[in-house]
Formats: structure tokens, sequence, C-alpha cells
């Protein structure tokens, strides 16, 4: 099996780790190899607490994608999310030597790294900039300037900035479990290219990924990344709500919610009950489904009125034709969709990443659970193929150009290779 082409996802989540295993078939769909999943013991909120039990429930999980997938696994695209991630616009611009040559490649890459200089806040680093539209001469909105003349080009940036420590310690658990990173890349980003459309990012659409210990959100419009958030509530809190709410124990919490959770009490008759076990030697316990939906419903609306929030403090409240779709575990919550278009008058769908996916998938793989480590696994794909395309395009320019910047010193270095230099001086 040619493995040159075999990408990786490892979504570290708060309730499970996925590694998926894939690669591009001839078609152009996405070929799901193999999966491993374990639950997730020492993560909370996106965030590593506890190093070992992480590196043990990657193990496992990795191991069980190269069984099912027969491939051996070295090189990961992880997933990074948590409370900690915000988001900042920026302008940056270059003044150029001379305005009669055409603006290449390496003006692009020139600003585009300057933009790894900003200075952060102490304990914060910049881990993505992802370029939204550039401006020639005061010319604006221009998207692709390569083979353009001008003197001055300028560029909006979307910046991601995340804590130090949490990617380090992401980053640590994966190399402790014997795997190389090849890219940290934002969950909310992955999610994004395994459910949207291209019409819905051009008509403008927030992704709402709904995760165990996160709702990660993301706003497209024009085709271009606008406004992502973190907020620090997912389907653990309505978990946590049921298990103090009906004072049962939290196992059977969790098999409430996903069994006969709603998100709308109003949908639920009085009278359908439910027994719950009781605990040794007690009498079942019965619980109203109504109650229990309100108990979820609260707690939803405070989700929801946090993401209508982030909608209307992005400032593209008005131009979202898309509306919203919603992804992830907690997008299986019923009537979850109606309650979200309720509270936000926008319209809204449940995102399956399964348009990109090869027919003979299987068919939990196309739950929204799933869309990160699609996702993931997608976007590792694209990588590689660009990379592969401009190496084809001018393999000796390429080359040249990075041994110039290299000498010269300039090459600023990614968040990645940052973190990566941090544990190899650690370990000298």
């Amino acid at each position: 099996m040619n493995t040159s082409n075999i990408v990786v996802g490892l979504d570290i989540g708060t309730t499970k780790i996925a590694a998926i295993v894939g690669r591009r078939s001839e078609h152009g769909k996405i070929e799901i190899l193999g999966y491993g999943r374990t639950e997730s013991i020492g993560v909370k909120r996106g965030m590593v607490s506890n190093i070992e039990l992480t590196v043990e429930s990657i193990r496992r999980a990795v191991q069980e994608a190269e069984t099912k997938s027969e491939v051996e696994i070295k090189y990961v695209n992880v997933g990074i999310a948590g409370q900690h991630i915000k988001s900042l616009q920026h302008r940056g611009s270059l003044i150029r030597q001379n305005a009669d040559v055409e603006i290449s490649q390496q003006d692009i890459d020139t600003l585009w790294q300057s933009m790894f200089n900003l200075n952060m806040n102490p304990g914060e680093e910049i881990i993505d900039v992802i370029p939204q539209d550039y401006i020639i001469d005061n010319e604006q909105g221009i998207r692709e300037p390569i083979g353009m003349l001008g003197n001055s080009l300028e560029a909006n940036f979307h910046i991601i900035v995340g804590q130090t420590t949490a990617a380090k310690n992401i980053y640590k658990c994966v190399t402790k479990a014997g795997l190389e990173v090849v890219d940290l890349i934002l969950e909310p980003i992955a999610s994004s290219h395994a459910v949207l459309s291209d019409e819905e990012k051009e008509a403008g659409v927030v992704l709402v990924d709904i995760g165990g210990g996160t709702t990660d959100l993301a706003i497209f419009q024009d085709g271009i990344i606008r406004h992502t958030a973190v907020i620090p509530f997912g389907g653990d809190v309505l978990t946590e709500d049921v298990k103090e709410g009906c004072s049962i124990i939290r196992k059977h919490a969790e098999e409430l919610k996903v069994k006969f959770g709603s998100a709308l009490a109003n949908e639920n008759k009085d009278e359908e009950i439910v027994a719950i076990p009781g605990l040794r030697g007690r009498p079942p316990k019965e619980i109203s489904l109504k109650n229990l939906a309100s108990i979820i419903q609260a707690r939803m609306e405070e989700i929801i009125e946090h993401i209508y929030y982030e909608i209307k403090n992005s400032g593209y409240e008005k131009k979202l034709i898309g509306g919203i779709v919603l992804t992830g575990g907690g997008a299986l919550l019923r009537h979850i969709a109606q309650l979200t278009e309720f509270m936000t008058g926008m319209d809204t769908r449940i995102g399956y990443p399964n348009e990109y996916l090869a027919g003979d998938v299987p068919e939990e793989m196309a739950s929204p659970m799933h869309a990160t480590g699609i996702g993931l696994v997608l976007e590792g794909v694209n990588r590689i193929e660009k990379q592969l395309e401009r190496e084809e395009k001018e393999p000796g320019e390429v080359n040249m150009k990075q041994k110039k910047s290299e000498k010269k010193g300039k090459k600023p270095m990614s968040f990645l290779k940052k973190i990566q230099d941090f544990f190899e001086n650690d370990q000298e």
C-alpha cells in the first residue's frame, strides 16, 4: 500500500480520543481506511489535565486504528481547541522595492510570516495566521494578488492565538505516545472542512461544533473565515446538570441524556417516565422525561445565548444567508436545531461529515461526532497536495528561496516548530 498519501487525524476531545486514517480516492473523495476510538479520561474542556491518562488513551485509539487499517501510524495531524483559544483581526503591509515586478508567492509569504512576529501577551503564542483578502496600492478586496503590479501590498489576516502551555501539553502527550505531530490544526476549522459546502462558506454561515467540553465556533463569509471562538461549555455540562437535577450517578445521567434527552421540554408529555436502576438494594428511580428535557433546555439556552453573542460580536450577523450548521456529538441531541432556530431566528441544520467521504465508509463515521477527526484528515490531505503542487510548479525556485531566507535568518518559526525546539532543547 502506498503510504505517502495516507493522513491520520487525531482528535483529542474531552469525551473521546479518535484516530482516523484516510486518503484521497481516485474519485476525489476521502476513503477511511481505519479508525480507533477510546474514552478520553485525562482531558477537561479541551485541555490536558492528566498527561499519563491522555497518553494511554491516545495509544489505545492509535493501536485500534492501526489494526483496522493495517497501516503503521507514525505521523498525525492533531486538533487543538480549548477555552484558551481566541482570535483577532490584523492588517499587515509590505512596501515593495520595485513596483514594476509582478507580485510573487515570496512577497505573500514574507507578509504572512511577518504576522508571526506580532507582540502577544505573556504565555500566549500565535497558532495560525489565515489571510482573508489583499489590498494592492489601496485597491481593496483582491483574492489572488500573484502576478499583479503594485508598490504596496497589504493583507487582512485572521490570527488565532492560544496558550503556549496548553499546546505544549498536547504536543507532549502525542510524542510520549510515540507519534510525531505534522500539524496543529484549530478544531473548528477542521470541522468546517468536513461539514460545510463551498456555497455555504460563500453565502455566509456559522459552524457550531458542540463537543464534550467546549463549543467551537467558526464564521465564514465570501468564502473567507471571519471569526473563530471557543465557548467553555459543551455536552458534559448537560450531563452534570442532569446528574444534579435528577440526583443520579454520572453514568446514568449520560445514558439518559443520549437516549431520552431533548432540547425542548414541550415536546415531551407529562406521563412519559423512565426508570433508572437504584443503587445497591434500593428501588429504581422514576424520572419524568419532561423534567429531564427542561433541565437540558435551560442549559442549552445558555450555550445558544453565548453562540448568538459571538455571532453579533463578529459584525456579520446580517450577512449570514447560510444560517447555522450544528455538528459535533452535542448536535445529536433531539430538537436542538429547532431550539437554535427559535432563539437566533437563523436557519439551522445538522452537519454530517459525509459529503466528502467515499460511499463505503462505516455508518458511524458519518456521524456529526466525527466531524473534527474527518476534517483533520481532509485538511491534512489538502495541505500535502498544496505542498506537492508548489514543489512541482517551481521545484528549483522554491528550494533556492528557502535556502536564501534561511541564510538571511529571516524565516520565522511556526508555532509547532517552536514547541518542537522547546522539547528538543529540554532533552539536551
